[in-house]
């Protein structure tokens, strides 16, 4: 049996513990280390494009669904998605796979919901989302 993409994108994650996101495509493979949704702002904002991909990613809230539903990647696996991300993902017609659903994704110190998902919170649309998650990641020094 031949591994697809989307396995092999998983297996790179797992494999690389300072890896935060994988995208394959046949012979094409991305690495990210950055966190959050940093890397995919960044390719959104540079018009980038993850059709034809597969993508692993470590968490995968609405945030970084909205911002998947326009870089639009097959599939997105992730160890752990919130119920929202996955509801983007697969409104955006993203295949999904997970090891672990969550209400929400909780933000580095436990403390409280992640503030890029406090951003999109009431947001649905992909395009609006990039706006409030650029201003939000500029107002916390992410972006320069």
């Amino acid at each position: 049996m031949q591994a697809t993409d989307l396995d092999l994108a998983r297996a790179l994650l797992i494999a690389n513990k300072g890896a935060t996101l994988v995208a394959v495509r046949g012979d094409e493979i991305y690495t990210c280390t950055e966190r959050g949704v940093k890397p995919l702002l960044k390719w959104v904002l540079d018009h980038k494009s993850l059709r034809g991909f597969s993508v692993a990613d470590k968490v995968v809230g609405k945030a970084p669904a909205l911002l998947y539903a326009i870089l639009g990647p097959e599939a997105v696996f992730s160890p752990v998605m919130s119920w929202t991300g996955r509801a983007v993902l697969l409104a955006s017609g993203i295949a999904t796979s997970y090891d672990l659903l969550v209400p929400h994704i909780s933000n580095r110190s436990r403390t409280g919901q992640c503030p890029m998902e406090d951003t999109v919170a009431n947001v649905w649309e992909p395009y609006e989302a990039v706006s409030a998650l650029e201003e939000r990641a500029c107002q916390m020094g992410l972006l320069i």
